[in-house]
């Protein structure tokens, strides 16, 4: 693992949140509906603490990630048959290149202003982990992003379930009162969690079950606008079908879809596209 993830406050912001679900969740939400040395509670105890470990892994790992970077020796090969499509400028239809890192930028890549430097397969500058998500980082940003919805739901669960419970035994009455600004600053970071992680996690499938990226989606609508204006169908290039999409973001054991490992994900300098062929046609694409 390599740069970004420095200390930032959005990072702070996050570690904090992330602290407070956690131990509300087990010490005042599980022990209230079921008592932690319930069976019951030791379970969810458990199952809570092995999402949230998950999560904190995930997002550990997103952080401190390099999402990728251009060597300083690459340059497109325009004969190259296997890979015949290669991107272009929009305007002036030269091959793409960074006066910023003086360097080539290889298919998918985009410089970035925070980090300054190109960023391989680039999604978007991640200021809640200070780092770009990029190439290598991309997925286990993705699994990141689940399993927080996933204990955000689970938190809400047990927060709804300890508030319908009978707490009148051994002074509940007393407890329960004293836990109602726990219950009711809880219930608002997790109402407000739960809405914008499930828009972006829906977000972030969209683009995954089309293998594009949120620069490339914005790029693509322009593309259409200009297609259509000239007669023409958009096809997004590095469409492959659904499953080869999901396989190529994800990888191809569906066993470890949700785990936090982005070993098969190759160079990054090169991608499978729709314009593959065996005949060798060199096909190119503009982007900006």
């Amino acid at each position: 693992m390599a740069s970004g993830g420095n200390l930032s406050p959005h990072v702070i912001v996050v570690s904090l949140a992330i602290v407070y679900v956690y131990f509300s969740t087990i010490f005042v939400f599980v022990d209230q509906w079921f008592g932690l040395r319930s069976s019951p509670g030791i379970m969810n105890t458990v199952a809570f603490t092995a999402v949230a470990i998950m999560c904190i892994r995930n997002y550990v790992v997103a952080m401190f990630t390099d999402p990728g970077r251009v060597p300083p020796s690459f340059a497109p090969d325009i004969e190259d048959s296997e890979h015949p499509i290669h991107e272009i400028k929009r305007k002036g239809g030269d091959l793409r290149y960074c006066k910023k890192c003086s360097l080539y930028k290889p298919p998918r890549s985009h410089h970035c202003r925070i980090c300054k430097r190109c960023v391989l397969r680039m999604d978007h500058h991640c200021v809640w982990m200070n780092n770009c998500v990029g190439h290598a980082n991309y997925k286990v940003f993705f699994v990141f992003v689940v399993y927080t919805l996933l204990a955000c739901l689970y938190s809400m669960i047990l927060l709804i379930g300890s508030l319908t419970v009978d707490t009148q035994k051994d002074g509940g009455q007393q407890n329960g009162g004293s836990y109602r600004t726990v219950y009711i600053i809880s219930g608002m970071l997790l109402i407000a969690l739960c809405m914008a992680l499930g828009v972006f996690l829906g977000w972030h499938i969209h683009l995954t079950l089309q293998n594009k990226t949120t620069i490339e989606y914005y790029e693509g609508v322009r593309a259409m606008l200009l297609a259509e204006q000239g007669g023409n169908v958009y096809s997004h290039p590095y469409d492959l079908g659904v499953y080869e999409n999901l396989i190529t973001v994800l990888g191809p054991n569906i066993l470890c879809w949700l785990c936090p490992v982005s070993s098969y994900i190759g160079s990054g300098l090169r991608f499978r596209t729709s314009y593959d062929n065996p005949r060798g046609l060199t096909t190119t694409t503009t982007t900006s």
